[in-house]
């Protein structure tokens, strides 16, 4: 009987702790996000690259969830030159990621943070949502031979299939595309989480799964939709200033998240239905076998008046019932009995 083995069970989901710029611009609460992802159990922890001046125009104004009444008049370029982080930090936070056993990756938002993460050595590549139409990056970025994670938040299917073709025109085959929903946090109506799986089956790639909603509950679903890749925001504490620290889950919850989904991969298997080694003894107690309804003397034919289906299932299974029907008792049975049989009928 085949068994079900541990190499049988779903592949492993790569969990991303997106600590984005919840650092604040500073390096102390950047170390300590890695401190909590690596804690947590995630594989990758993610931060973001840029300079502001190549990121926001200095009249681009800033999302909803990003506005803040403390700072009634400050634009888009005020705000991220506050969370900037230079170009430097980055190696630092690359060989702290290596001290504490958990990868480093950052998404890049213009060509030369781009190449300086590619300098330092990446092994991995995120592609942020608000990037999939920006031509010249994608370029860039296809040029290097490392895996891509390309985030579809704000997108339709043919912004992503152009934004597939460029990478795929340099070279670049290996890429995880994330469904995602850009609003902090994501209202439950729109995050339209089966959307992954028509990105895994149209563009026929892994899929996987950017949340920015409240909670666990839609992570671990994805988990269970079998997300290749899920990404959750990562702070040390929601009440901190910052625009993204109120969608985000503190170092306690992303733990038990990360648990639940690890749960969630082994209960999914392998899709076979097998027994598995926790069940096997449960057959013979809850199945039954064929036993003597009363008392049967010998010489006596089986039938369905002297015979019954009773647990365990330590004799004669009920499934061959018509072919002890009709046989010859070959000694005397005691009510509930295990039927033993000799194949005679006359």
């Amino acid at each position: 009987m085949e068994l079900l083995k541990e190499e049988d069970v779903a592949l492993k989901t790569l969990i991303i702790a997106e600590a984005g710029v919840n650092h604040n611009g500073r390096m102390d609460l950047a170390r300590k996000l890695i401190d909590a992802a690596a804690e947590a159990g995630a594989d990758y922890v993610k931060f973001q690259t840029f300079r502001s001046k190549s990121l926001a125009s200095a009249c681009a104004d800033k999302a909803e969830y990003q506005k803040d009444a403390k700072h009634p008049g400050e634009t888009m370029l005020d705000l991220v030159k506050k969370l900037e982080l230079p170009f430097e930090c980055f190696l630092d936070l690359k060989q702290y990621c290596a001290e504490k056993g958990i990868g480093f990756l950052s998404a890049p938002f213009d060509i030369e943070s781009a190449e300086y993460l590619y300098s330092i050595g990446v092994d991995r590549m995120k592609i942020p949502s608000g990037e999939i139409t920006n031509l010249p990056l994608l370029e860039v970025i296809a040029q290097h031979s490392c895996p891509i994670v390309l985030s579809t938040g704000m997108s339709e299917t043919a912004e992503i299939r152009a934004a597939i073709d460029i990478l795929n025109s340099k070279g670049c085959k290996d890429i995880t595309v994330l469904h995602c929903n850009t609003q902090y946090p994501t209202p439950m109506q729109d995050v339209n989480l089966l959307a992954m799986i028509s990105l895994r089956e149209t563009f026929e790639m892994p899929a996987g799964f950017s949340d920015h909603t409240l909670g666990m509950e839609i992570p671990i679903a994805a988990a269970a939709l079998g997300a290749a890749v899920i990404e959750k925001h990562l702070t040390l504490d929601r009440n901190m200033e910052g625009p993204d620290h109120k969608a985000s889950m503190e170092p306690d919850e992303f733990r038990i998240m990360i648990s639940c989904i690890r749960n969630v991969e082994k209960a999914l298997g392998n899709g076979r239905k097998q027994v598995t080694d926790s069940e096997r003894e449960n057959r013979r107690i809850a199945r039954k076998s064929i036993v003597a309804a009363r008392q049967i003397r010998k010489g006596e034919r089986f039938s369905a008046e002297n015979l019954t289906v009773k647990r365990p299932a330590d004799g004669i299974s009920p499934m061959l019932w018509y072919e002890v029907i009709g046989q010859i008792a070959s000694r005397d049975f005691e009510e509930d009995e295990l039927i033993a049989v000799t194949g005679k009928r006359d």
